[in-house]
Order: C-alpha cells, then structure tokens, then sequence
C-alpha cells in the first residue's frame, strides 16, 4: 500500500490534491500526516521530510516499491498510469490534454489568489474576502479566469464535473474551491453551484470533517485570523 505524506489538512493546499484524488478514486493508501511546526531546517517537520523526499517538502508518494513521487503532477501522473481502471483523466485524448493544461496552469499559475487567499477550512473570512476583492486586482483577474475556465469546461462536458466524470482536474482544483467558499469571493451561480458538487464529494467532504477536527492554530499560516473560530 503506498504511503502519502501530507501536511495539516486545514492549511495544505499541495497536501490536499493527491489526497483527494486517491480518496476519491477509491484507492488505498497509508496516510502519514506531519505536522506544521514551521519550515525552518531545524524544525520537526523537517527532520521528518528530509529522510523521505529530497525537497524535504509535502506532499510526497512512497509506493510499495521504494519509488518517491514529490511533486503534486508527477503524483497525479503516477497515480492514474497505475490505476488504469480509474480513469482518472479524460479517455478522449485532446480532453486529456486540456485536462493536463489547466492542471499544469494551476500547478504554477493563480500566485495572487494563492498568496492574497491561503487555504484556511476552518476559517469564515468573508469580511476578508470582501476587502481582499477590493483591494486586489489580481486577485480578481485570477478568479475571472477561473470562472471563464470553469465556464467553458462544464458547458463543453456537461457537468457535473469539469470533464464530466471525476478527474484529476477536479482535485487539483478542490483546494481552489475551499478558497472561494471561505472568503467569499463572489462568482456566478454556475459556478458557486460547480463549487459546492466538488465540496461534496465524499473525498473532500472527508477532508473538510479531518481539517475541522485538528484544531492546531498555527501563526505563520494565519495572516487574518488571532484566534480559532468558535464554534
């Protein structure tokens, strides 16, 4: 059974990719959570990561036979050419490459909603969202793109998923989803609608219950918050 290193589920947005995909797909694996103490050389969580990954960073796939997967693609590429059976990208070959296209755009795209809108499960910032629109253009270019992305995609397959069924595109872009529910950003009702299906995938609905449930409040991922909300 392979093994996935990942980070804290309310704040590891890399973490929660291949999580999510495996989750989803239905295929075991062993999860080895490490906590976010920071990222300094001489912190916890990198004395457990660098045995393991060369980049001492998560996530990270460990299969049976000894090969380490560390990057989030590589990861998804590795899982869907060992599980055939899964489908895990489009069948139809120039789906499967657009598919690949928005994953990659994502893998290396979006810099001002990922560093203006951290991924936070447990947090409700829609007072921060709010301002955050305001105040950043970027941000809004970002999720403009997303929603003509998003847009084209589920009218092009027909739902209720980017490329119909489930795929990798799906989990790569789950962690994008937390984001515009906890801040509130506003998008069309198409869209919201996209959002919420992929909330409620069993997957992702899993991971939202763990990510709730670890109550570890960590300050250098909390540029908004001083405290855990109540509740």
């Amino acid at each position: 059974m392979p093994k996935l290193y990942i980070g804290n589920k309310n704040y590891s947005s890399w973490s929660m990719r291949p999580w999510v995909l495996l989750k989803q797909a239905g295929i075991p694996f062993e999860e080895v959570r490490v906590r976010f103490d920071s990222f300094e050389a001489d912190s916890e969580f990198k004395r457990v990561m660098a045995p393991v990954s060369p980049t001492g960073k998560v996530p990270v796939l460990v299969d049976d036979n000894g090969l380490v997967v560390w990057d989030t693609l590589a990861i998804a590429e590795y899982v869907a050419e060992t599980w055939p059976d899964k489908q895990l990208w489009p069948q139809d070959a120039k789906a499967r490459a657009r598919a690949r296209s928005v994953c990659a755009e994502m893998h290396s795209g979006f810099t001002a909603l990922r560093s203006n809108c951290p991924m936070n499960i447990e947090a409700d910032l829609a007072d921060t969202g709010a301002l955050i629109w305001r105040d950043k253009p970027g941000v809004r270019a970002d999720v403009q793109r997303l929603v003509d992305m998003w847009s084209a995609l589920l009218q092009e397959h027909g739902g209720p998923m980017l490329f119909g069924p489930f795929s990798v595109a799906d989990a790569y872009f789950a962690p994008v989803c937390m984001r515009l529910h906890t801040y509130a950003l506003p998008v069309p009702a198409p869209i919201k609608a996209y959002v919420d299906r992929v909330r409620a995938l069993p997957g992702v609905q899993t991971w939202i219950a763990e990510a709730l449930g670890e109550r570890d409040f960590l300050d250098f991922e909390e540029p908004y918050r001083l405290r855990h909300t109540e509740g």
